[in-house]
Parts: structure tokens; sequence; C-alpha cells
């Protein structure tokens, strides 16, 4: 057991300074979820635990951004390959300074619509883009028969620093929270500016007709033609279009509940921020376990498939459990199956990564986070609504996680596709080193 935890350090010790600033990153950035609840309710519900108002504002916040999110991640994956990680990780990085400045300095109405908007521009840029850029980093410099065990590290210390993040949110007074995590955010892009070595060397390109219509039109046709090879990388690949599809009906259901579930545990129970971060901390620590304990160990017995069937029949039971909550016990029970179904993620970057050649990372992992997105466009149309109406006086039958339990069917979906995912032949990835895509440079 020593010996084994010894040789994955070893294989972190490259990714050091990746992992460190997007550790501190994550945990300021988990800071601002428990106390949202709270600062938003105060200053739009005017004393009531929950409304309408609160809860659509989330529900179209997540769905501009999921909009707008299916076509920047996809984007931002390809310029990575094309002009580096490092650039595109400083972007990403760096855009939740500015919203969590206006929180730390103000939480009155006008403060909380104003961090909404730019909250909004920032999670177009940044959110699933990081782990994106960050996965094609470490597909980089680590080889394909140790990214699974690397990819369950990311994730995992990704889970530590939620909890570090909620145990912070937990013994802070509500008035230094976003204060802390401004200062946080600003120190993660600094450290990766000076310390992270860049693994991708930047194409050069050629310049290109003075006249700026052309230069347009250039880059326009660019994109579309590198957009087009994107799509034709996860086409040919019977894996990779099937676990786009299990990934779409996670994400749906997965996405949806995210969206609403504390402010639904904010009106059917009245938990305030102390019991949100406990609920999440206790998903965050066992998600340490599964991932950094668990997932390297059972990986090389049983395969990412079966990991990943494991893992979608946790989060099913996870989501059952909270939209039939009788009683304030049952979501932290809920929250236990965090250990099971958090594995989702890394066994998916494992089958992704191995049935992508090595110039297709970022595209692959990027367009299939761009699907991803579609899902986080598409969930709150519907739970939005859903939630509001069943935690209204109206609702039809007393049951007011309906929304959660809708959301869940749909875990249960992609359940049934990762069930079938077809096994990628052994040459397909030889193959495709060998007859790699020659495109044109997007900037040319």
């Amino acid at each position: 057991m020593v010996r084994w935890l010894w040789q994955s350090l070893k294989e972190l010790k490259p990714l050091v300074h990746l992992l460190f600033p997007l550790c501190i990153h994550w945990i300021a950035s988990e800071m601002a979820n428990p106390a949202l609840v709270d600062i938003s309710t105060r200053a739009l519900c005017y004393g009531e635990s929950s409304c309408a108002q609160v809860i659509y504002i989330n529900g179209i916040q997540q769905t501009v951004v999921g909009v707008f999110k299916m076509v920047a991640i996809p984007l931002l994956g390809q310029l990575a390959d094309e002009h580096g990680r490092k650039p595109l990780l400083l972007l990403t990085i760096s855009t939740e300074i500015v919203p969590f400045t206006l929180l730390a300095i103000h939480s009155s109405k006008g403060f909380v619509y104003a961090y909404y908007a730019l909250r909004t521009i920032s999670e177009i840029i940044s959110q699933g883009s990081i782990f994106t850029i960050s996965v094609a980093y470490v597909a980089d410099v680590v080889d394909v028969s140790k990214r699974a065990a690397v990819f369950g590290w990311m994730t995992g210390l990704s889970s530590a620093s939620h909890v570090v993040g909620n145990l912070l949110v937990r013994f802070l007074p509500e008035y230094y929270i976003f204060k802390v995590a401004v200062v946080l955010l600003i120190i993660s892009p600094i450290y990766m500016a000076f310390f992270l070595a860049e693994t991708v060397q930047p194409r050069q390109t050629q310049e290109s007709s003075p006249q700026s219509l052309n230069k347009v039109f250039k880059v326009v046709q660019g994109r579309y033609n590198s957009m087009r090879s994107a799509i034709s990388v996860v086409l040919t690949s019977p894996t990779l279009k099937s676990i786009t599809l299990v990934l779409f009906f996670y994400e749906l259901g997965m996405s949806g509940i995210s969206n609403v579930l504390l402010y639904y545990l904010k009106a059917a129970f009245g938990f305030d921020k102390n019991q949100f971060s406990e609920i999440l901390s206790v998903v965050g620590i066992g998600s340490i376990i599964s991932q950094l304990v668990v997932l390297p160990i059972a990986n090389p017995l049983v395969g990412e498939k079966v990991i990943l069937c494991t893992a979608l029949l946790g989060s099913v039971a996870y989501g059952f459990l909270y939209g039939l909550a009788w009683a304030p016990w049952v979501p932290y029970l809920s929250a236990s199956f965090g250990v099971i179904f958090v594995l989702v993620k890394p066994s998916t970057y494992a089958i992704i990564s191995k049935a992508s050649s090595s110039n297709d990372q970022g595209k692959a992992q990027g367009l299939i986070a761009g699907v991803q997105s579609i899902s986080d466009m598409l969930s709150p149309l519907a739970m939005s609504p859903l939630t509001t109406w069943f935690l209204s006086s109206d609702a039809p039958f007393d049951c007011k996680g309906f929304s959660i339990i809708c959301a869940s069917v749909c875990m249960l979906i992609a359940l049934v596709c990762a069930c079938i995912i077809p096994k990628e032949p052994s040459s397909q990835k030889v193959d495709d080193d060998a007859a790699e895509n020659i495109e044109a440079p997007l900037l040319s």
C-alpha cells in the first residue's frame, strides 16, 4: 500500500504547479455556494425562507451559461491545443475575481444582481473549461496507462478543496467569506503565471492579408474547420459517441439537481449555510477517499466502464433519496452516495483520453464538455419552474422534491447508455497517431 501510494505521488510530481493553484481556486469557488443561498435569499426574498425570484434568477444564469458554453468550451479546448495550455488556464481561473469582489464589498440587492450578471460571464469562460484544459495538460505529461489514476487524484484533490472551502464557510463569519475568497482567487493565477510550465509548442501563424475583412474571414473559416475536425474526432469513434450520450443525460440530471438543491433544502427543511456546508462536506470527504484510494486500486482490476456504471448507479440513488426526503436527516444519507457517484468524472476522463489520439486530447475533451453544456442549458428550463411549483401551495400533490426525482430519471437513462458502451479497438489509438489530421492553423 505504501509502495503504491509512493508510485502514485511520483506521477503527480510534474503536476504540482498545476494542481496547487487549482486547489486554491477550487477552495475559493466552493466558499460561494453555501453562503450565496443565504445572501441572495435575504436580499431578494424580503424575509421569506424561499421565493420564486431567487430560484428563477439562478435558473436563468445557468441557462445563459449553458448556451454560451456550448461554443466557449470547445473553442477554448482547441485554442489550448494550438496556442498552449498555460495562457488559457490563466484566463479561465482569473474570471471570478471581479464578481466575488462585488459581494465582498456589499450584499445589497443591487450588488447581488451585479454579482449574478458578472458571474454569468465568468462561468461562460471558466465553468468546465478549467478542468477540460487541465485534463489535456495531464495527458501531455502522463503516460496513457496511468492517466485514470492521475485523473482520480485530480478529482480527489478537487473534492478535498471543496471540503476545505465548506469548512471555511462553516466557521467564518459571513462578513469575511467573500473577502477571503477574493484573496485566494488572486493568489491562484499569480502562482500559475510564475511557476507553471507550458507543455504545448504554440503553432506559428503566417501573416495574412492586411485587409481587416479578410483577416476576420480567415479567423472564422479556420475556427469552422477546426470545429469540424473536433466533431469528426468524436463521431469516428464508437466509444466517444457513446460516452457523449452518457454524459449528456448524466449532466442533464446532475446539473438540474445541483442548481436547485440548496434552495429546495432551505424551503423544505429550513437549512442555512451551516447545514449546507455540513452536507457538502459529507460529499467531499467521501469523494476524497473514493478518488484517491478506491479508484486507483479498482481501475486496474475492473476497468473504467465498470467503475462508471457503479458511479452512475450511485448517482441515481443520490437523486431519488433527495427527492423523496421525508426528514431532515435523509439529505445527509443521500449526500453519503457522493462517495460513489463522484467517480463518474474521472472514469469518463480516462475513457475519453484513451479513445483520443495525443494531438486530439483538447478537441475531444472540449467538444464533449460542450455537449454537456447543452444539458446545463436545458436543465434549468425545466427544473426552475418545476421546483418553484412543487415548493408552492399550488402544487398538484405533496412532493416538494418532485423535480429532483425527474432529474434522477435522466441519470438512470445515462446508466443504461453506459452499460452498452462499446470497447474501443486497441489499434485505433495507434492508427490515429499514425494518420494525424492535417488542418490549417486557426489564425492563419
